[in-house]
């Protein structure tokens, strides 16, 4: 059996800093939306474990080898999978990379989670709702996000997520100039003071709601992402005059920044558009998505 699951983009819809920890991690408060723009990994029972990236951003990915998140989640889902088991579990992977490296939508924990979805369906193996969490925090402040894949409230460092629920629909567009964007480095040059929690209730029935009440949010790593990036400010800046744009905001730590719009038809007619006039520009539109995305089998 060959299993399948699609790992999507995940949009910072807003993202406040509200403190920092001791150990000198930040404290957030953020809307995180998932889009139906995104990777897919896929997975076949093998003898050991192993992973092979294709796709259009697959050479971003080129220099990780072993390190890929992918891999790293594989191996810690097989310890806790093989306990007991001789042999160990197994499986070849295989990543379609279309999300750039390094972008701030979350591609390579959206991936991780993935590939656990897929694992957990080939070996028929679930993690303890505690060794779930666990296994989560070691991968990335991210990861607990992207395993739900659906509209949730991002708390504390990333850990502490509730579920968002009546997202309205909305069309997106994403956009990255083409340049790498390290989260650590946008957490150092970060300065000023800290922000106040942004969540709010009831979720708006609309895209046109949903963007009035988000624009009295923001991205507190904008500013810092614009002293490491200055493209940003253009592709902020494109997005925004893009017709039927809503809103055009950052998404986590950058490089990506995003536009909503009324919905999928609007997205990618503005696409479309933009693509022409920027053409060295990383460029996809679609749509927010409401629920997790399905984990596929078929037969090999």
């Amino acid at each position: 059996m060959a299993v399948s699951a699609f790992a999507p983009a995940k949009i910072n819809l807003y993202l406040h800093v509200v403190g920092r920890r001791a150990d000198g991690y930040h404290l957030l408060d953020s809307l995180v939306a998932f889009a139906d723009i995104g990777d897919r990994v896929s997975g076949v029972p093998a003898n050991g474990l192993s992973l092979t990236v294709g796709g259009a951003e697959a050479g971003g990915l080129g220099a990780l080898g072993d390190d890929n998140l992918v891999m790293r989640a594989a191996r810690l889902y097989a310890e806790d999978a093989g306990a007991g088991r001789n042999p160990s579990p197994g499986a070849a992977l295989f990543l379609e990379k279309l999300l750039p490296v390094s972008s701030g939508i979350g591609g390579g924990s959206s991936d991780a989670a993935a590939a656990l979805r897929v694992l957990e369906r080939l070996w028929r193996h679930s993690l303890a709702p505690g060794a779930s969490s666990a296994l989560a925090l070691k991968l990335g402040a991210d990861i607990p996000a992207c395993l739900a894949a659906r509209p949730v409230w991002v708390g504390g460092i990333g850990e502490r997520i509730e579920p968002a629920e009546g997202l309205p629909p909305a069309g997106i567009v994403l956009a990255n100039p083409r340049r790498p964007l390290p989260t650590a480095s946008v957490f150092r040059a970060r300065r000023g003071p800290f922000t106040s929690g942004g969540r709010f209730a009831p979720m708006p029935p609309d895209a046109a709601g949903l963007t009035a009440v988000l624009a009295a949010r923001r991205n507190d790593l904008t500013e810092a992402a614009l002293t490491l990036v200055p493209e940003i400010g253009p592709v902020l800046d494109r997005l925004a005059q893009l017709p039927g744009a809503l809103l055009a905001r950052m998404s986590g730590s950058g490089a990506t920044c995003f536009a909503l719009f009324a919905d999928r038809a609007a997205a990618l007619a503005a696409a479309a558009m933009l693509r022409r006039a920027e053409p060295s520009w990383w460029t996809a539109a679609g749509a927010l998505s409401a629920a997790a995305p399905p984990v596929d089998e078929s037969p090999t």
